[in-house]
């Protein structure tokens, strides 16, 4: 169904908000957006919303698998303030959220859904989890000058760090189980990306609640929903593939003509599988075995 704005979803769509989980998906341009939302849909979020300008189409046989809504995500502030606004609307319901040419995957999500990842999350008393975003990229920008190409995409094996996460209210002394994650594109390109988007850590999976909010640097303000693991043991974790620092490296007038290849000594193809993800470490299974 079609919403001419987030007012009227949040109005006459609540339905799509009774029951989770619930993915949201704001599309920046057109760049894979059906495959987008196709890998949300058979992850087994039972609703998936797509916030998206005016003018951006989908093919018609996705058109009543989803709930499209009419939004300026270029506006400023525009992705977290439509998010805070589902939090505030949808209390107690699992949300993703994610921008296209991004893909949610989890330990071992060939054979188990996303549902069924946060039932056992939950089980460990746990209202959120931490995603790693890791950048994909082609191999070839002659070919794919935009960057993006499912079958040939690539990603960094290794050159993955943290650092701890200093609290400004303790004299700025390292945060409870919380780490900022470094890597990736943002990493080796770090001159063309400003240092508070350099991170690739995000809450991209929680619980809504009342006066939950998601703060402009992906983490909530709720200190222990930003933790990586509780007290006890490690939790599981997730990763975001995504294309898009690497379009935004290949269309920003500032990057474009000084990057000529994303390729480098460590980067390997992309197998579209978990396993590899977890080989890497670039996700965490925790208890879930």
């Amino acid at each position: 169904m079609r919403y001419t704005s987030l007012d009227q979803f949040l109005t006459e769509g609540k339905a799509a908000l009774a029951k989770g989980p619930v993915a949201l998906v704001f599309a920046e341009d057109a760049v894979e957006v059906d495959t987008t939302l196709r890998h949300h849909l058979a992850a087994g979020f039972l609703q998936v919303v797509l916030l998206a300008p005016q003018g951006l189409d989908i093919p018609p046989a996705l058109e009543p698998l989803v709930h499209w809504v009419t939004h300026d995500v270029h506006a400023e502030n525009a992705v977290f303030s439509a998010i805070n606004r589902v939090i505030a609307a949808a209390p107690g319901i699992w949300l993703y959220y994610c921008f296209n040419a991004e893909y949610l995957f989890h330990p071992f999500c060939e054979t188990r859904n996303v549902r069924e990842l946060i039932a056992f999350h939950t089980e460990e008393r746990r209202e959120a989890m931490l995603s790693y975003v890791i950048d994909l990229y082609a191999d070839d920008l002659g070919r794919f000058p935009n960057a993006v190409s499912l079958e040939h995409a690539h990603l960094d094996r290794s050159g993955y760090y943290a650092l701890g996460r200093p609290d400004p209210a303790n004299h700025n002394h390292p945060k409870e189980r919380q780490l900022d994650f470094f890597g990736g594109l943002r990493w080796r390109f770090e001159e063309h990306v400003p240092p508070a988007r350099r991170k690739i850590d995000r809450i991209a999976l929680f619980k809504a609640r009342p006066e939950l909010e998601l703060r402009g640097d992906y983490t909530l303000n709720d200190e222990e929903l930003n933790t990586y693991a509780c007290p006890w043991h490690n939790n599981i974790t997730t990763t975001v593939m995504s294309f898009r620092t690497a379009k935004a490296l290949r269309t920003n007038a500032g990057s474009m003509f000084d990057i000529q290849d994303f390729r480098w000594h460590n980067s390997v193809r992309f197998q579209w599988h978990s396993q590899q993800l977890m080989d890497l470490g670039l996700m965490e299974p925790g208890q879930w075995f």
